[in-house]
């Protein structure tokens, strides 16, 4: 299962649930975002070609995170980034992973949390714009 969160038509964020498991490669972002995010299933036996990637200039002015859950829960709250007026929020759990690509967002830990974090780099932490 896939979820968007969406504000004024911008996806703030994709979830894709740990029950999601159709085959073969599916990604849920356009290839001009600046963070792409797929799910890739394949039965025994597939052959990926030995492949790399070509250096290319990329240039992003925003950060986007990808956020997998391990173990436990987390409550993730969206805000609209203009003002910080809440939207909604998602509860995450076990083998759920999100990828945020826009918004303002804040987390709770309900269950204890184990998670993986990936960022755009390179990462300041006065970069980030916090609530009043």
């Amino acid at each position: 299962m896939i979820e968007l969160v969406k504000n004024e038509e911008i996806v703030y964020c994709i979830i894709i649930r740990s029950n999601y498991n159709k085959e073969g490669a599916n990604f849920f972002t356009e290839q001009s975002d600046r963070m792409q995010i797929g799910s890739l299933n394949y039965k025994k036996g597939k052959l990926i070609e030995p492949h790399f990637h070509k250096k290319i200039s990329r240039v992003s002015q925003k950060c986007a995170e990808t956020i997998f859950i391990k173990k436990g829960k987390l409550k993730v709250n969206f805000y609209n980034s203009k003002n910080f007026d809440f939207l909604e929020y998602k509860i995450l759990g076990p083998n759920d992973v999100m990828l945020i690509n826009d918004g303002a967002h804040g987390f709770e830990v309900i269950d204890d949390v184990e998670m993986i974090e990936v960022k755009l780099g390179p990462y300041r932490s006065d970069d980030l714009v916090r609530r009043k």
